[in-house]
């Protein structure tokens, strides 16, 4: 029997990306055609920043479902504390979380570490950016 997700798609920007939602659908789609996966349409967050209504409503409401299927990991929140809460909740509720972008699946406690370290090095990449940045513009 094939996994039965629901998607899960942001309408605003993530991590300096923007891809429209039909594309994300799209990705969604693929990734679950390829796997075998149910794909059950998607939940799409709301545009304001920060915003993380509608994946914790996606999470309540999965019971039914054996997890949910994101476009990228980058899309979560931002803020690690908020972020593992909601990885641990979706574990304890014994789901999964897919990202399609990435490959990647939070299916235990070893994946979310992995994941989270995945987490850290993009942080620091910003900071590193934003470095680069500042001293182009000393530069200049």
């Amino acid at each position: 029997m094939s996994k039965k997700l629901r998607g899960y798609i942001s309408s605003r920007n993530f991590m300096g990306e923007r891809v429209p939602q039909h594309v994300q659908n799209i990705v969604l789609r693929n990734f679950c055609d390829q796997k075998n996966f149910q794909f059950f349409l998607s939940a799409s967050e709301y545009t304001m920043s920060n915003s993380f209504v509608i994946l914790k409503k996606t999470i309540d409401d999965i019971s039914n479902l054996d997890g949910i299927i994101a476009y990228s990991v980058f899309q979560m929140p931002y803020e690690d504390d908020e972020r593992l809460f909601l990885f641990k909740k979706i574990l304890k509720l014994k789901k999964v979380i897919y990202f399609a972008v990435e490959n990647l699946a939070i299916k235990n406690d070893k994946m979310l570490e992995k994941l989270e370290i995945l987490w850290k090095i993009r942080k620091s990449l910003d900071f590193s950016l934003k470095d680069l940045n500042s001293i182009r513009s000393y530069v200049n």
